[in-house]
């Protein structure tokens, strides 16, 4: 039965609307090769014309900040030794039923250790793990005061709760404060939400002074380490690196970026744990992570991410050379994300093309992802690149004038 085409004429408006603003998103034919990236030109879905069919790029989009994804070294002894031990590549079951074998507890004791908390759980990925942990802990009656820029996970997951959202001034303590005082006392339960590393904007939180506001407005705080665990606080995070670790109610972080593999997890005190295996539904009600891939986070992290800094000392040197190096645009954060503020969706993207056409796999973000009028260029930086390539980056930036888009 042929379905009548009304019934699709408001997405199909839509779909058109957001292409009128330069913000409709497609999937793109990639494929990744170390710190390049193939890109078929035919879904590349920026612009039309263009002349080649595919092209091998510098990849400047990716989250694998300590380039783990691509080193065979250790990729191939991991996956000796896996082999050797006999394990399962999968695991077709949800953790409270028969998902769980010991490299998942080994992983979670891991963990819970070097964050210096009771326990931690582990999550299929970060969404999971916020809108989880905020849908969970919170109700009607409760209160989140979220910084304006925090990820759209966190909140997916308060919004599923019902509680109250509170918004502060991006990194505005004060304000923060202000709102507190103007509001906590209305809300039975309060929570302080902020990442600690924000993957926009590319700067950082103060944890401590969180801590401050949490303790004296009687609040949970909890800090979204997604972009910096790996690399900062020798491979811990921001919070171990601010000396903030035991300030923290609940910690957050993902093994799909600086790790290189796949997941989430949360580390807290015994109670909040034991409360989200069960009460956090995406927790209780999806498929475990395959094996393999919490084999190869914990693999990873032992043998080489916490093992020595070499690699995050490599990335923070490369983020120190494009920083003090690019001088035609005005440039956002201080960490390995290097924002690159644009204003109009349009110019984002007619800048994002000109990079691909001239070797730069650099793509734009543009609202509804950020606000209006603050589209602009996300470069992410990662150890497997050399200085060579960002210096390549820098010089073909600096023949742009910044008022020529």
């Amino acid at each position: 039965m042929k379905n009548d085409e009304s019934l699709y004429s408001s997405y199909k408006e839509a779909l058109e609307e957001l292409k009128s603003k330069s913000s409709f998103r497609e999937i793109k034919d990639i494929k990744q090769d170390g710190k390049y990236i193939i890109l078929n030109n035919a879904s590349a879905g920026l612009k039309t014309g263009c002349a080649f069919m595919s092209k091998k790029l510098l990849n400047f989009s990716s989250n694998d900040y300590l380039g783990i994804s691509s080193n065979n070294t250790l990729r191939n002894d991991f996956l000796q030794e896996y082999l050797k031990s006999g394990s399962k590549i999968s695991n077709p079951s949800a953790r409270l039923l028969c998902g769980t074998d010991s490299i998942y507890k080994e992983l979670e004791e891991f963990l819970a250790k070097i964050f210096n908390k009771e326990r931690a759980l582990i999550f299929n990925s970060g969404y999971h793990g916020n809108v989880g942990v905020y849908s969970s802990l919170l109700s009607a009656d409760d209160v989140v005061f979220v910084d304006r820029l925090n990820h759209a996970s966190i909140i997916d997951g308060i919004r599923l709760s019902k509680a109250k959202i509170i918004p502060y001034a991006h990194l505005d303590y004060e304000d923060l404060k202000q709102k507190l005082i103007k509001y906590r006392r209305s809300y039975k339960k309060a929570i302080i939400s902020s990442e600690s590393l924000f993957s926009m904007d590319g700067d950082i939180a103060d944890i401590n002074k969180l801590a401050d506001l949490k303790e004296e407005f009687n609040a949970l705080l909890i800090i979204d380490e997604a972009h910096s665990f790996g690399v900062y606080g020798g491979g811990i995070g921001i919070c171990k690196e601010q000396n903030a670790l035991d300030r923290v109610d609940l910690l957050l972080a993902t093994f799909g970026k600086a790790v290189g593999s796949y997941g989430a997890f949360v580390a807290g005190n015994e109670i909040l744990i034991d409360y989200l295996i069960n009460f956090a539904r995406s927790f209780i009600f999806s498929t475990t992570l395959p094996e393999i891939s919490v084999a190869f986070s914990y693999y990873a992290l032992k043998n080489l991410i916490l093992k020595d800094n070499i690699l995050q000392d490599k990335l923070f040197n490369l983020n120190s050379y494009l920083r003090n190096n690019l001088k035609t645009f005005d440039i956002m954060g201080e960490s390995y994300i290097v924002s690159v503020l644009i204003g109009e969706n349009s110019n984002a993207v007619g800048l994002s093309n000109l990079l691909i056409e001239n070797g730069f796999y650099i793509l734009p973000i543009r609202y509804p992802t950020v606000a209006k009028n603050t589209a602009r260029l996300r470069i992410s930086l990662n150890s497997g690149f050399e200085t060579a390539d960002i210096k390549s980056l820098v010089d073909f930036l600096n023949t742009i004038p910044s008022q020529a888009i």
